[in-house]
């Protein structure tokens, strides 16, 4: 039976973008993104993942300046460790997250503590989700604030929910090369962890 390798291919064009063009995009993308999303498998198929879409300005700025205050305390933070702060460094990352008002929408994806496995159930719909927006030729970022509490206050998100992730989606302002990969033969073991597999 013959393939075209279409999620491989999914996979080895996404990347994640820090700057997005002001350029709309199509709101029905996203859903159908989000659509494929709640597909996911989940512990006890509680589905216990939540979407929030965030369109409006106002709401934006608010997440940011509250992200921005909470990681300029985190890169700030003496207990970084140094791979990480070259990490940064090097890709030009810092505390300043401006995509969080430049993209068009944010998908906030929460999770239901109560569930089995949520967190990980969660972020198997998360993988969903990324590949279903590049299918659309919709760049994305996943974003996990140091401190969610204040995101969540605004966004009003019951205490039982847990925010995951923020994703800014649109238009990609910058080119940008895929991150190294580990080749299979470097991951894949056959039977136990001292039988590499090719």
């Amino acid at each position: 039976m013959k393939t075209n390798n279409i999620v491989l291919n999914l996979a080895r064009k996404r990347r994640s973008i820090r700057k997005y063009s002001k350029e709309p995009i199509d709101l029905g993308d996203v859903l159908y993104a989000i659509s494929v999303a709640i597909q996911a498998l989940s512990g006890a198929n509680r589905q216990p993942w939540r979407f929030i879409i965030v369109a409006d300005e106002d709401i934006k700025r608010k997440i940011r300046e509250a992200c921005e205050k909470a990681e300029k305390e985190f890169y700030g933070s003496n207990k970084l460790p140094k791979w990480f702060r070259k990490w940064t460094k090097e890709r030009g990352i810092t505390w300043k997250k401006p995509f969080l008002t430049e993209a068009p929408y944010l998908i906030v994806v929460v999770s239901n503590k109560n569930a089995p496995y949520s967190k990980e159930s969660t972020w198997l719909a998360i993988g969903y989700l990324l590949l279903a927006l590049e299918e659309k030729g919709i760049a994305s970022l996943t974003y996990t604030p140091s401190d969610s509490y204040e995101v969540s206050r605004i966004l009003k998100i019951p205490k039982d929910y847990s925010l995951e992730v923020i994703i800014p989606v649109g238009e990609p302002a910058e080119k940008k090369d895929k991150e190294p990969r580990l080749s299979l033969r470097d991951v894949l073991f056959y039977n136990q962890w001292d039988n590499k597999a090719l």
